[in-house]
């Protein structure tokens, strides 16, 4: 098991404490010499809030510093703009998704801002948001809207 084989599991499984709570499955991690020092999921449903996006939760919860330069974030789903904006913000050099084709707009934008971005395609990470979008599509389709509002 590769190091990021690690850290994405630790990223699903947020996703799947999300999914538990009812909320969308999307979970991210944030990690710095090997540890993980910030979790996060999306918080949209539970905390009635919009801008509480998995990668957002995790900042949050990650120490507390004038920047995360050195440390790679993991997320289950590629990040969105609000998401790829804070990376940019706080010097986040290395990100990677679970997956990439649920919402790619912001990939262009990370990789302009010298952020590398690896795409592991995992179809894990692809079923679980498939079956969420199955049983919530209404749901999804505000989540998308407010992530990506030139897609609709």
């Amino acid at each position: 098991m590769t190091s990021d084989d690690e850290f994405i599991r630790a990223a699903i499984d947020e996703a799947r404490g999300g999914l538990a709570e009812g909320g969308v499955p999307i979970g991210a991690v944030l990690v710095e010499d090997g540890k993980i020092i910030g979790r996060g999921r999306n918080r949209r449903v539970q905390d009635s809030d919009q801008l509480m996006h998995a990668e957002i939760d995790c900042l949050r919860n990650a120490r507390l510093t004038g920047g995360y330069i050195g440390t790679t974030l993991y997320s289950t789903m590629m990040p969105c703009y609000l998401c790829a904006g804070a990376a940019v913000q706080f010097g986040i050099k290395r990100i990677v998704a679970g997956e990439a084709e649920s919402a790619p707009e912001a990939r262009d934008f990370m990789e302009s801002h010298g952020i590398e971005v690896v795409d592991l395609d995992l179809a894990e990470c692809k079923d679980l948001l498939a079956e969420f979008i199955r049983r919530r599509p209404g749901l999804w389709d505000e989540f998308l809207a407010e992530c990506s509002p030139e897609i609709f």
